[in-house]
């Protein structure tokens, strides 16, 4: 791949119309950073030391504070380099690299996303039966399915961005390599791989959001059959967290890859919310009001020889 192409290195313009802006975006940045590693950390921590949390629906989310520590890693450690005044230029392989993993984690997140509504559904729709389906077998391969079709996903868009050739500038008009920016770089005819680049990126959040919006709509039939307002609020409020992450997933990835006429700033602002704000409110959404989280949390950090009364207060 690296073969066909004359640029061995590019260099990352960053965020456009942030001039001068280089040291208050590296402090903003870097907190929301380490906020997002922190956060997820935790969760991972209270999951993993609590057998009362060893549930399919834990088991998920643990998955999904992985991707979230990732997630961010692939270009914030970068992007922070150079804001703090550091070289901007970026290896070939190092480019791709970037492209592969983003889509790799964002597709595979999008995949947990789906996986976890599923979850929801057979726990409110069929209660007597959900040990039975949602079992041990059946959540080992639902997780590592979100992997494997996340890095065929994530393979074809990176050969497809990268079989063109890199002849001639090298200035990515962005602070990571991503598709939209490679292809304005490349040395041929782009036309024809935009538009398989748009169905492909398009189709699967899509079909995804089908399947999700399908178990809801399953779920939501269920929540209103229930005859207790504490039952359905109950059934509800098992959903809500999982809906806001999803709108908050969904919404960047609209706004970036299926606009007609795309914004270099507006998309890297975007951008930014997906990579860092979404990842660290994660944890927030899924641990605010669930006691059973903050119990084991709270507990976890005592071994640890941590007291935290705060989280004692807030329950």
């Amino acid at each position: 791949m690296r073969n066909a192409s004359v640029v061995t290195m590019f260099i990352l313009l960053g965020i456009p119309h942030t001039e001068d802006l280089e040291t208050m975006l590296f402090v903003l940045f870097l907190s929301f950073y380490i906020f997002t590693l922190i956060g997820n950390l935790l969760i991972l921590l209270a999951i993993v030391s609590s057998t009362r949390l060893h549930t399919p629906m834990y088991f998920f989310l643990c998955e999904l504070s992985m991707c979230d520590i990732f997630f961010p890693s692939v270009s914030s450690p970068k992007m922070l380099f150079y804001l703090s005044g550091n070289s901007r230029a970026i290896s070939y392989a190092g480019c791709v690299s970037q492209l592969f993993f983003y889509h790799f984690l964002g597709c595979t997140e999008c995949f947990l996303y789906t996986v976890m509504a599923y979850d929801r559904f057979v726990a409110i729709c069929y209660p007597l039966r959900y040990s039975i389906i949602m079992s041990h077998r059946a959540c080992a391969l639902l997780a590592i399915g979100t992997s494997f079709f996340g890095c065929i996903q994530a393979t074809f868009l990176t050969a497809l961005t990268f079989q063109l050739p890199y002849c001639g500038p090298n200035e990515v008009d962005y602070y990571f390599c991503d598709i939209p920016v490679m292809l304005k770089l490349a040395c041929a005819d782009t036309s024809a791989l935009e538009m398989v680049g748009f169905i492909s990126v398009g189709l699967m959040p899509l079909s995804c959001f089908l399947l999700i919006l399908t178990s809801y709509s399953r779920i939501a039939y269920s929540i209103l059959q229930i005859r207790s307002a504490e039952g359905q609020q109950r059934a509800f409020s098992t959903c809500s967290a999982h809906l806001t992450a999803i709108l908050l997933f969904y919404m960047p990835v609209v706004l970036i890859y299926l606009r007609p006429t795309p914004s270099p700033w507006m998309d890297a602002t975007v951008q930014i919310l997906n990579n860092l704000v979404t990842p660290m409110l994660n944890p927030l959404i899924y641990s605010l009001r669930n006691k059973e989280v903050k119990s084991s949390l709270r507990k976890a950090l005592r071994q640890l020889g941590f007291h935290p009364e705060q989280l004692q207060r807030d329950e």
